[in-house]
């Protein structure tokens, strides 16, 4: 006796099972199961694991227009809203922001988020409410946070302690800013820092790494070369990595081989450096996107993050995954049906590789966590980011939407093509 079936869905590869669940593990993925206390019907319906989002800031989601808006639109000016927004804020907005973006979330099937939250505040507010949210959510969503020194680990007077009380109070990853700092040194030993403070801890990296027009940025350079010496192989992400649109042919073709040999992945966030880079260019005007194809082809793992929903830098956004790898699929020209799936991968199986979900995927042993999508194929879902018919979350139906059965058929035919309904708001 199963606790779930989703009976009759069509997984990613286009293997039409079902798939038993038994307390909050997947037991069996095969055709014509039985007995069960609950069933989804999925037939027809794209079954996938759920929707992972490696770069967040959770502490900042949904608080857009609070002081005031960001005029000018750029990522220097939305740094220092957000100084002026940490000011004002309280824990329990902090929290219950938060707590209205994870229900948001999940409701779109999004199920692990890795969120960064800022250490240069010395009350480490927002780490206090952030690590109550990862509790209060921890039944559906997988929260992993980043102690990230927002004003510069060597520039703000407090950041370094600030970080190691983070880590102490219990924060998963190690983040940094390097090309916040005051000059390209400091940046560069801010790395060192960070890495060799990660080495002695065992945890991970997800440091911001040169988001910014200038080519002469490099600090990625120096986050794979700590990786390599560090034994930090697998561990560590350099984030957006908008530098490197700009950067010489040349030097790029000797950084890749770098990234890969110390296995640092990359995750670009196609929806916010499209909109902050490139502000202060006319034309030929760049567009903020890292090389994504170039960093595939040489085997660098790379996923699409979504990194702002309604705050400072970003005043758009809706928690759906799917709207960041299309957005990401147009601007990195990744339009194949192959690169069209690798896109579908990127914010699902990619990302939870990056963050280290070891129990993620279906699979039989792994959590039992998956969504069910008025799509027939990856490709579809990313064309027409449709409905999530249902969502479970460690074995429980958590979300449910009836599918709208009234669409246009042509000589009482059934319609071919699925629509999209837009059933969530703030």
């Amino acid at each position: 006796m199963f606790d779930l079936i989703v009976k009759g869905g069509v997984l990613a590869d286009g293997r039409v099972a079902d798939i038993g669940i038994t307390g909050d593990r997947i037991t069996a993925i095969e055709t014509g199961l039985t007995g069960a206390r609950e069933v989804v019907d999925a037939s027809g319906d794209l079954v996938s694991p759920p929707f992972v989002d490696p770069h967040f800031h959770m502490d900042a989601t949904l608080s857009y227009g609070t002081p005031r808006i960001n005029a000018s639109g750029t990522l220097l000016e939305g740094i220092g809203l957000w100084g002026e927004l940490k000011e004002v804020m309280t824990l329990e907005e902090v929290r219950d922001r938060a707590l209205a973006y994870c229900d948001w979330a999940a409701s779109m099937g999004l199920l692990a988020i890795r969120s960064h939250v800022d250490t240069c505040d010395d009350r480490l507010l927002g780490v206090q409410a952030l690590l109550e949210v990862k509790k209060l959510v921890s039944g559906y969503i997988d929260l992993q946070l980043v102690a990230f020194p927002q004003d510069g680990l060597l520039r703000s007077p407090t950041a370094l302690q600030n970080t190691i009380r983070a880590l102490d109070m219990g924060v998963d990853v190690v983040g940094g800013i390097p090309h916040f700092e005051r000059t390209m040194a400091d940046g560069a030993a801010s790395v060192t820092l960070l890495c060799e403070m990660a080495a002695m801890r065992g945890l991970m990296v997800d440091m911001h790494c040169d988001e910014t027009d200038d080519p002469m940025s490099r600090h990625i350079e120096t986050l794979a070369f700590e990786a390599q010496r560090l034994g930090l192989q697998g561990r560590v992400a350099g984030s957006h990595l908008t530098s490197m649109h700009s950067m010489d042919n040349y030097y790029v073709s000797k950084l890749l081989p770098l990234m890969l040999e110390a296995g640092v992945a990359a995750i670009p966030n196609p929806l916010i450096n499209i909109v902050l880079q490139g502000r202060h260019d006319t034309y030929p005007k760049r567009r903020g996107m890292t090389r994504v194809k170039e960093m595939l082809a040489m085997g660098i793992t790379v996923g699409f993050g979504q990194d702002c929903v309604m705050d400072p830098w970003y005043s758009m956004g809706t928690g759906d995954m799917l709207d960041v790898a299309f957005m990401g699929l147009h601007v990195a020209q990744m339009t194949s049906p192959a690169e069209m799936r690798q896109c579908f991968d990127m914010v699902t199986t990619e990302n939870a590789r990056i963050m280290g979900l070891t129990d993620y995927g279906l699979k039989v042993g792994a959590l039992a966590s998956l969504v069910v999508l008025d799509a027939g194929n990856p490709i579809e879902a990313l064309r027409l980011r449709p409905d999530r018919l249902c969502v479970v979350a460690k074995g429980k139906v958590i979300s449910r939407q009836l599918r709208n059965d009234a669409r246009l058929s042509v000589d009482g035919r059934p319609p071919t093509v699925r629509r999209r309904h837009h059933a969530h708001s703030v």
